[in-house]
């Protein structure tokens, strides 16, 4: 199991990145930044604008988050690292928005975004990070030095597409929408029947925060009635979620998928087929679980999700860890 997670390249950088940047913080800040990887508070994610555990970007000094834009640079690739940093940026343009609207409920702050480390960087011991804000909230575990578990991994956009200002027009999970869509339309009508999850698409991700996916079985169009293009489609959208990470990250997740079959994963939506209307879909298979909202604001407002169905946070890593380590 451990060898397909081996993302050794990877875990050496975040390992050397978080020895970095926990130095630089103050004592009171490495009391609220470090945690156990057996706490709890690993668990306790969200996607919302609220408090979380860790330091905050607001609150620390130049070098500081130098180091911590490192270690988010170190687990993401340069794709997934420019997102990351643009939802981020993000709050600035929602914050403008709902002002001008008189609608403005919620601080909507670049400094709220909170760094965690769970456990101590290194090769001996399993130990974890976690960057979290609004609607970003990404999560690792490392373990034996080598294997790396992604999961959950969020990433939304308030506006999906900016109406207006110096960013107008800026669709920063423009491939997640489009590409679904494009899967969607290609679909024979019998085909996008058997897809069609619900008449309307939910108001919010199903699994939302949750610790683990409860979500129960597979439904949807399997990928097994999929034609060779059709296939070739689910797989380039699959590969949107995966190359946020690094490239062995990203292999690694790919060859789990192959060995437990692609034939098994199936696609599901609801709601509008049509832009600029609220939509929802899901990738399910066997162990991968992607989930996507546009629903809010008048389907302009994504919330997306990838996850594991047994292996979040790594869980299926640290029994795997203990069991061979820790009789």
């Amino acid at each position: 199991m451990t060898q397909l997670y081996d993302a050794s390249q990877t875990a050496s950088l975040s390992i050397a990145a978080a020895a970095a940047w926990i130095p630089e913080l103050s004592l009171e800040q490495r009391t609220r930044a470090n945690h156990s990887i057996t706490s709890n508070k690993r668990f306790d994610w969200h996607f919302v604008p609220k408090a979380r555990h860790g330091v905050t970007l607001g609150e620390m000094s130049r070098s500081q988050i130098n180091e911590a834009m490192n270690l988010m640079a170190s687990s993401l690739s340069d794709g997934g690292y420019r997102k990351a940093r643009s939802i981020i940026d993000h709050e600035t343009i929602l914050g403008r928005i709902e002002a001008n609207a008189g609608v403005g409920r919620f601080d909507r702050n670049i400094g709220l975004y909170y760094f965690s480390v769970f456990g101590k960087p290194g090769t001996e011991e399993p130990w974890g990070w976690r960057v979290e804000g609004h609607h970003l909230s990404l999560n690792f575990t490392v373990v034996d030095g080598k294997a790396v578990s992604p999961t959950p991994s969020f990433f939304g956009a308030n506006p999906a597409l900016v109406p207006s200002g110096p960013k107008k027009g800026l669709r920063i999970l423009k491939e997640e929408e489009d590409m679904a869509r494009e899967l969607l339309l290609s679909l024979d009508p019998r085909q996008q029947e058997q897809a069609t999850l619900y008449p309307v698409a939910p108001s919010e991700m199903i699994t939302r925060n949750s610790p683990r996916v409860d979500i129960g079985d597979p439904i949807g169009l399997p990928a097994s009635k999929m034609v060779e293009d059709q296939m070739n489609k689910l797989l380039a959208l699959i590969g949107v979620y995966l190359a946020r990470k690094p490239a062995d990250v990203a292999a690694r997740a790919m060859e789990k998928l192959q060995s437990e079959g692609l034939d098994a994963i199936r696609f599901g939506w609801a709601g509008s087929h049509h832009v600029g209307q609220p939509h929802y879909y899901r990738i399910h298979g066997p162990t991968l679980f992607v989930e996507y909202d546009n629903t809010q604001d008048m389907g302009n407002h994504i919330h997306s999700v990838w996850r594991d169905v047994d292996g979040d946070f790594g869980r299926d890593l640290l029994s795997e860890h203990y069991r061979l380590h820790h009789t």
